[in-house]
């Protein structure tokens, strides 16, 4: 489904990426974990192209991420639901306004968009919100419009850039629990940068470990956390025994 090689991006002197590689199979939940500037965020931003590597090799079903241009660019950022830390709605449009967007912008029928909508915003619990504006929502329910927004276009492959970090702690729940029903009921492939351990040992298959720009250790999360090799998962371990 993914594969990532050699995957290189500096911004300046800061090097973000120093050669990392990573496959994620189809249908399978991926986990980044890693501190803070340890290049995780910049590294699925380039899944989509919203950050251009400087070297490297992106496949996602085969075809050359980095090769795309124009109309097929357009094409690919429709296939692949990106969630963003910030919420970045558009504040003059409805909540179902902004789920439908991106479908009447790629030139689907109106009343097409507004069903598919209505659909996934049922699905994450924010039906009767459809006519509000963005201001007139918790953080909770402007993320969880967000996840609707990318899950919309029925993506191959959802990328999560730490939905929660934005949040105030006494939301992170609610949005962390439409992502676990997610994880088990779509047939999506998903890679999720997070920090949050325990969500990360209930909904992943495996779980990568960042620190530096590099993958360091990566597996299946019992066992990464039960024998942690790196330091960072070492440390990622404490967190979850206190």
């Amino acid at each position: 489904m993914l594969e990532i090689k050699g995957l290189r991006k500096s911004f300046g002197k800061l090097v973000a990426l120093d050669g990392v590689d990573l496959t994620v199979s189809k249908g399978e939940t991926v986990v980044i974990m890693g501190p803070s500037g340890c290049g995780k965020s910049t590294l699925i931003r380039c899944v989509n192209r919203l950050t251009e590597p400087d070297e490297g090799t992106i496949l996602l079903g085969g075809k050359s991420v980095l090769d795309l241009r124009g109309s097929e660019l357009q094409d690919l950022r429709r296939n692949v639901g990106f969630v963003f830390q910030q919420f970045n709605l558009i504040g003059r449009l409805t909540v179902l306004e902004n789920v439908m967007f991106h479908l009447v912008l790629g030139g689907m029928d109106l009343d097409e968009a507004r069903e598919r909508g209505r659909l996934v915003l049922e699905k994450v619990g924010l039906r009767s919100t459809q006519e509000r504006r963005p201001h007139e929502l918790s953080g909770g329910q402007q993320q969880r419009v967000g996840i609707a927004r990318a899950l919309v276009t029925h993506p191959q492959i959802m990328l999560w850039d730490e939905p929660t970090a934005s949040l105030d702690p006494i939301l992170v729940g609610e949005v962390l629990e439409v992502m676990e029903e997610l994880v088990k009921t779509a047939a999506t492939t998903m890679v999720i940068v997070t920090h949050e351990v325990s969500f990360a040992l209930r909904v992943a298959e495996r779980i990568v470990f960042m620190d530096k720009g590099q993958v360091v250790e990566q597996g299946a999360p019992r066992e990464v956390f039960e024998n942690p090799k790196s330091e960072i998962a070492r440390l990622y371990r404490k967190l979850l025994v206190k």
